[in-house]
């Protein structure tokens, strides 16, 4: 499984912070069963390379899983070693970029301007990720993507809601990152396949 292969088929991020390796794979299990195939465990959450490895272990190419909340190109390093298949930061950082693309792996940095937008595409950055969207809108991303690569993906990261999904996708967006609207530290597996259910059907539906 690829960033491509996530983009085309379902391009919804459960970002799970605050995951704990306990919760790892059955959390991974209910987002599987809802439909949603890509998983990132940020850095501030406890062991997430533990956690990474633990999903990477019993899903293997099933799930595509990466690492969130990287700030250093160390942080690429020790993800990488524990089975990350992307990188994802909250801003354009030029050595994190190079890096993740010099181990392989997919690149998803943060940017909330176009300065940010095109040095991340021009570090080799494989889609943005607008952060935080709440502080930007649909008609922001729409300009913006004027002067970006048609063909590189941007999702919108940050209080996106079942209810906004139509208006991004007209703005641009290629897929989303959803945080606390579909998982919190604690919540039941039962709980999440609910909630990511809801979502893919609100995607399925906006998509049409």
């Amino acid at each position: 499984m690829n960033l491509a292969h996530i983009i085309e088929v379902m391009p919804l991020v459960a970002i799970l912070r605050g995951l704990t390796p306990a919760d790892a794979v059955p959390v991974a299990a209910s987002l599987q069963r809802a439909g949603i195939i890509c998983l990132e465990v940020p850095l501030n959450s406890p062991q997430p390379f533990d956690s990474i490895a633990a999903i990477r272990t019993k899903f293997g190419d099933a799930l595509f899983v990466g690492a969130g909340t990287v700030l250093a190109t160390e942080q690429v390093t020790e993800a990488a070693a524990a089975g990350a298949e992307f990188i994802v930061s909250p801003n354009t950082d030029i050595e994190v970029i190079q890096n993740t693309k010099a181990r392989g792996l997919s690149s998803v940095p943060g940017f909330f301007t176009p300065t940010e937008a095109l040095t991340a595409a021009k570090a080799g950055a494989d889609a943005l990720k607008l952060f935080p969207a709440d502080g930007a809108s649909p008609a922001h991303l729409k300009s913006m993507k004027a002067v970006l690569r048609g063909d590189l993906p941007v999702l919108a990261v940050g209080g996106v809601s079942e209810s906004s999904m139509a208006d991004w996708m007209a703005g641009g967006a290629a897929g989303f990152g959803i945080g606390g609207a579909l998982y919190r530290p604690g919540a039941s597996p039962e709980d999440v396949e609910a909630k990511a259910r809801a979502l893919v059907a609100a995607f399925k539906a906006t998509c049409k």
